[in-house]
């Protein structure tokens, strides 16, 4: 006889959210999960204030998933971002829209989140024991159970949530993909979606830790017949206004994150920064004006303190090929017009991105040709059914990964919750 109707396997968004729906159903539900706290991952989502989804219809958020968008239309339409607001402000977890329609707490505390889905668990009768899953138990082409490290556990249903292969630390460590191809799934190798990107030089590192706010970001793959500036060769694959950090391999920080969803391997790029986006290029040129006029008497590198952070200001001097120790009241209209288009396009050659294991969001996981879309369940195995970031579905930033946890994790328990 079954210990239990469901076996959720992974105690992070999609496992928690999946364990609940499937108990507030009915069913006799346990949560595996290894660490030594559940959802230890989502407290340090968005800087740990978590962006738990996006406050824009259902369509909306097709529109910001670049992968396998089709697949999620079924589980994205039953389980909307307005669900997902009710659903937490119900439990406990008031939230507040800002920029970009993103919704977090109000409490501007992951914990919140977190919270919220305990004590959902907790309402739903949902056991967890922590234990880590090593084998799923298949009984004539039917899944029957799971197998952990110390005991066989019976099920009818299991529902694999054990995300992708980012942040490792968290628990995040391909498990589900090893379990999943066991049974002969087929897994798409997992890459990094957001992640921070690698530069093809030194510039960055020259600029560690500088952080720049409402600057304007272009992403361009680079072409046999490029040259730079980039924006009067080719259409931007992405342009984000935000902000973002230098760092010692190149470049981080929200911008930069979302414009590494948009990279294909293989693929050369290029990010263009405006680093005066307020600013057209007339005014821009008036400003540097003033400031060369203010400091007539000064070096240009002396003269440049208005315009640039400091650390910044060595690498604007080398780059706009001026010599630091020039005069400015010597500085020609070209040169002046050679600065002013660094500003305005300050490029970074990218060399590729950091590992995946770096990454906030993993692009890749088990392929959703073998899945059914409205029901998360498995075309291979019956009774094995797929939640989150295990899949091969991603999204880019603002809380819409997110809310494709929630969303699959729901299909998946109503399917996982009446199955015999």
């Amino acid at each position: 006889m079954n210990e239990y109707d469901v076996i959720v396997i992974g105690g992070g968004a999609a496992g928690m959210f999946a364990a609940v729906q499937a108990g507030y159903a009915g069913a006799r539900v346990l949560l595996l999960e290894p660490n030594e706290r559940l959802g230890k991952k989502l407290y340090i989502t968005g800087k740990g204030r978590c962006n738990l989804t996006n406050n824009c219809s259902w369509q909306e958020v097709l529109k910001n998933v670049p992968t396998n968008p089709r697949f999620l239309y079924s589980a994205l339409s039953g389980f909307t971002p307005e669900d997902t607001v009710t659903f937490f402000e119900s439990h406990g977890c008031e939230t507040k829209t800002e920029r970009g329609n993103r919704v977090f707490p109000v409490s501007d505390k992951s914990a919140s989140v977190v919270e919220a889905l305990k004590t959902a668990l907790g309402y739903a009768g949902v056991e967890i024991r922590r234990a880590r899953a090593k084998e799923l138990l298949v009984e004539n082409g039917h899944i029957s159970g799971v197998r952990t490290e110390k005991e066989k556990i019976g099920a009818p249903a299991v529902i694999l949530a054990t995300g992708g292969r980012s942040y490792p630390a968290t628990g995040s460590t391909g498990d589900g993909y090893r379990m999943a191809r066991a049974l002969g799934h087929s897994v798409v190798d997992p890459v990094g979606s957001l992640v921070p990107l690698v530069e093809d030089g030194d510039c960055c590192a020259k600029m560690q830790g500088l952080a720049l706010k409402n600057v304007n970001v272009r992403l361009y793959a680079q072409g046999a017949q490029r040259t730079v500036p980039c924006a009067t060769h080719a259409k931007p694959v992405f342009e984000e206004f935000g902000e973002l950090l230098f760092t010692h391999f190149g470049l981080s920080g929200p911008v930069i994150l979302s414009a590494s969803a948009h990279m294909e391997t293989g693929k050369a790029y290029t990010i263009e920064i405006d680093l005066k986006p307020a600013l057209d290029e007339a005014t821009l040129d008036a400003r540097i004006l003033r400031d060369f006029a203010a400091a007539k008497n000064r070096s240009f590198e002396n003269a440049l303190s208005g315009l640039y952070p400091k650390t910044m200001i060595p690498v604007m001097v080398a780059r706009s090929g001026i010599p630091g120790d020039t005069r400015v009241n010597a500085v020609t209209r070209e040169q002046r017009r050679a600065l002013l288009e660094l500003t305005k396009h300050f490029t970074v050659e990218i060399r590729g991105k950091r590992p995946v294991e770096e990454a906030i969001v993993t692009s890749g996981g088990v392929s959703v040709k073998e899945i059914d879309p409205k029901t998360m369940e498995s075309r291979l195995v019956p009774g094995l059914y797929f939640a989150g970031e295990v899949m091969d579905v991603d999204a880019y930033t603002g809380g819409f990964n997110l809310q494709i946890a929630w969303a699959t994790a729901a299909a998946a328990a109503a399917a996982a919750s009446k199955k015999e």
